[in-house]
């Protein structure tokens, strides 16, 4: 088998390497950039990049690698539901650049304006979220399993997203990693990740900070099994100071170990933060309310043959 050449320099045996090679696949790989590319071009290497995200998704083969190159400073701005549509398996959209010169996804002019995950096997790499829009109804929305969302970062700009994250009960084993989500202050976000039914959930590093009426997590509609909830930095600015709820009190999981809360009411406690669910805490876990406060252990019952 002959070498083959790619764009960056790096050539292998029939199997294209990005980065140094910590990206290798048979499939195919295409560019976008916003600043330089157009929906015309081959979007085969860096210089001649298609202009969206969307229309390169729109390239790919289903269930065959795929890799979308993603530039940095690109912008894409997304003005209805579905008017990014991630709906081919199997292939991976990989942001590149660093703090201000990476990818961003704006959602605005519409409130229903959103990201729409509607196929299996799909991951998401490095890209900015940005709320151009008052009360987006869910601008990151999940309909499929085996979903992964990686060091990737929500701000609201203009007014609150209701949720950000939404998902449905075919988004089992999604894996949300490294996640931050910068919300508004002020009031209008009712969860930052809202989940509806699926199984084997996982949410492992998160930095969360917004006004969330309902609850940072919130579980909603259907049970969902499995969750699990680790690694992570939460503060609510709201009087209802939770971090995670079940409304349908039958979901099962696992919250830690290394969760950190900071609510909003002094008197507030792990107790109020993770309600409504049956699940299992991992230390450590901390609660704290104010400034110039040690955070509280949880105060749940111990297991009875733990040992101390």
């Amino acid at each position: 088998m002959g070498l083959t050449k790619f764009p960056n320099g790096l050539s292998s045996f029939g199997v294209p390497v990005l980065g140094g090679g910590n990206i290798i696949t048979t499939g195919n790989i295409f560019f976008v950039d916003s600043v330089t590319g157009s929906n015309g071009n081959s979007g085969a290497d860096k210089d001649h990049p298609f202009a969206t995200i969307d229309y390169a998704v729109g390239k790919c083969t289903a269930n065959k690698g795929d890799h979308i190159i993603v530039m940095p400073k690109h912008v894409e701005t997304v003005t209805a539901a579905a008017g990014l549509d991630l709906d081919v398996a199997g292939i991976t959209v990989y942001g590149l650049g660093s703090g201000a010169n990476r990818p961003q996804v704006n959602f605005t002019t519409a409130t229903a304006a959103d990201m729409d995950v509607d196929a299996v096997d799909i991951t998401v790499y490095n890209i900015l979220f940005t709320g151009g829009v008052d009360a987006l109804v869910a601008p990151i929305d999940v309909n499929a399993a085996d979903f992964k969302l990686i060091g990737c970062e929500w701000r609201d700009v203009t007014g609150q997203a209701t949720d950000v994250i939404l998902t449905d009960a075919n988004a089992s084993r999604m894996l949300i990693k490294d996640w931050r989500h910068d919300g508004d202050t002020a009031a209008g976000t009712n969860a930052g990740i809202a989940i509806v039914g699926g199984d084997g959930i996982v949410i492992d590093g998160l930095r969360m900070d917004g006004n969330f009426a309902v609850g940072g997590i919130d579980i909603r509609t259907t049970a969902t099994t499995d969750l699990e909830v680790r690694n992570g930095y939460f503060r609510t600015r709201n009087a209802a100071d939770i971090f995670l709820i079940d409304t349908i009190t039958g979901s099962t999981g696992i919250i830690g170990p290394n969760i950190y809360l900071r609510l909003q009411d002094n008197a507030a406690n792990i107790t109020e933060a993770v309600t409504g669910a049956t699940f299992v805490l991992h230390q450590k876990i901390s609660v704290v309310n104010a400034a110039n406060e040690v955070g509280m252990e949880i105060n749940w019952t111990a297991s009875t043959d733990a040992i101390v």
